[in-house]
């Protein structure tokens, strides 16, 4: 992706050379890894036994703490070994095979999660039968491993609750990715799942978007704090939209003037942040009350290490 929206010619030629690039040196303490199509590639396990010593850490991460989740999702493969189609949400091509190697993957010491998960009926690119059918077996597997979970739901809220309240204890530690359903539904998860965080991604800054920013006042009001919220990116989408803001300030703001970024990546989070902070500040009257980016992004980083437990 980095390579198709800029230059072959880039400064960072391997993974490491981004990542060092990128956040070495720069407050970030850790990459979570989130895999779609690692049962196809098998990159994860070089990324992962990359990271078991701490010496590989330093020398290969600039220092960074790096773990992963992963789930067949978004990919599926054929017999051949060199053949991959990439094809989203096709939960009918989900068999033993494919399972397996997702099994294979929980059993590694970096492993903290198994997600994204879920129901898509925005697609219905499989059958919902299937799609639940699927859902519930990766659930059970994921809580048999104790993993947190990921999960993914779009316009599937009455299933996707249903499916969780019956196979997943209620202290089990749970993170809905991208927020962008009804506020009912997730305060509803909220009061059922105590270990549960809403995922909140540059979505929550589209004018469209109006439930995510629904959700999070509920969840900000005093009578409900703590915040439990995580900051993510849903790369390569959901680039914030306050950003462009921010674009004017550069030196050639002129050559930037109507032009939209290719991609979002983690050192957008603190205009989602910022974004937060905002509606956080609707409850509160007084400067002295206020909150801002630092205080959001230290809220979800909290709620990151007590969901995934890194």
């Amino acid at each position: 992706m980095y390579y198709s929206k800029y230059r072959m010619d880039s400064k960072y030629q391997t993974v490491f050379d981004f990542i060092k690039g990128m956040y070495a040196g720069k407050h970030i303490e850790a990459v979570i890894d989130v895999w779609c199509e690692a049962p196809v590639r098998k990159l994860w396990k070089e990324f992962a036994d990359s990271a078991l010593r701490e010496e590989d850490r330093k020398s290969k991460w600039g220092g960074l703490e790096y773990w992963f989740v992963m789930v067949f999702y978004l990919c599926t493969y054929t017999k051949a070994k060199v053949i991959y189609i990439y094809i989203r949400h096709e939960a009918k091509l989900y068999n033993d095979e494919v399972e397996a190697d997702i099994l294979e993957a929980m059993e590694h010491p970096r492993c903290v999660g198994w997600g994204e998960m879920g129901l898509d009926y925005h697609y219905d690119n499989s059958p919902r039968n299937i799609q639940q059918a699927v859902f519930s077996r990766q659930l059970k597997h994921a809580v048999r491993l104790n993993k947190p979970l990921t999960i993914h739901t779009r316009e599937a809220d009455a299933d996707t609750e249903r499916i969780l309240k019956e196979l997943v204890p209620k202290e089990h530690p749970i993170h809905i990715h991208c927020f962008t359903d009804s506020p009912d539904f997730g305060q509803r998860l909220l009061d059922y799942f105590p270990n549960l965080c809403i995922g909140i991604t540059g979505v929550v800054t589209f004018a469209t978007n109006l439930d995510t920013p629904a959700l999070i006042r509920r969840m900000t009001a005093p009578s409900v704090l703590p915040l439990r919220i995580l900051l993510e990116t849903d790369a390569p989408y959901m680039v914030p939209a306050n950003i462009y803001t921010s674009l004017q300030d550069l030196p050639n703001s002129n050559d930037l003037k109507g032009r939209r970024l290719p991609l979002s990546h983690s050192a957008m989070i603190p205009w989602t942040a910022d974004f937060v902070a905002g509606i956080v500040n609707e409850h509160w009257e007084g400067d002295e009350n206020k909150v801002d980016s630092d205080w959001v992004l230290k809220v979800a980083r909290d709620n990151a290490r007590k969901v995934y437990s890194v």
